[in-house]
């Protein structure tokens, strides 16, 4: 049995502003242009192994997440012999009874309004790294950017464990 902890994360054209170092004496200058248009990241990770699979999707409901699952279902081989079992909080789409999830998935809600206890939650601060005080010109340039670190995050499954795997995460 695998398991792993799932999220979403909406991330936009209103830019992610962060603290930044400057000279003495001087201010930093951040461009910002306020538009609010969306992508969506879905972030799959095993806290244990490191492992790390993401979707940068349009949008968030229960027919995305299906075929999100199914997907994930066939790249990690999830069947009857070999079960994965997904941590997830208990957003509407999650909970949803249209919500179809393949063969070998099977899902474990958190307890409500409790991110803290939410392993994925930690890899937004990796996600966002390269796109805080950024303005991007459009979805397609932020989704290009963000293409390329998430692909850079799922090649180093000791930082994901390192932001992933709480001292009391005891699932194998």
């Amino acid at each position: 049995m695998s398991v792993y902890a799932f999220d979403e994360h909406r991330l936009g054209l209103k830019p992610i502003t962060k603290r930044m170092w400057s000279p003495v004496g001087q201010r930093p200058v951040v461009q910002v242009h306020h538009r609010y248009q969306w992508l969506y990241l879905y972030a799959f990770a095993n806290p244990q192994s490191g492992h790390s699979v993401f979707y940068i999707l349009p949008r968030v409901n229960t027919d995305t997440l299906s075929c999100v699952l199914e997907n994930l279902a066939q790249e990690l081989n999830a069947s009857k012999d070999h079960a994965v079992l997904l941590v997830l909080d208990q957003a509407g789409w999650h909970v949803s009874k249209r919500l179809r999830i393949p063969p070998g998935i099977h899902l474990l809600f958190l307890p409500s309004h409790s991110p803290e206890l939410q392993p994925a939650e930690r890899l937004w601060a990796l996600t966002d790294e390269p796109l805080a005080n950024r303005c991007f010109a459009s979805l397609d340039d932020l989704q290009e950017t963000l293409c390329r670190r998430c692909a850079f995050l799922s090649t180093q499954p000791d930082l994901i464990s390192q932001h992933t795997l709480f001292h009391w995460w005891t699932l194998t």
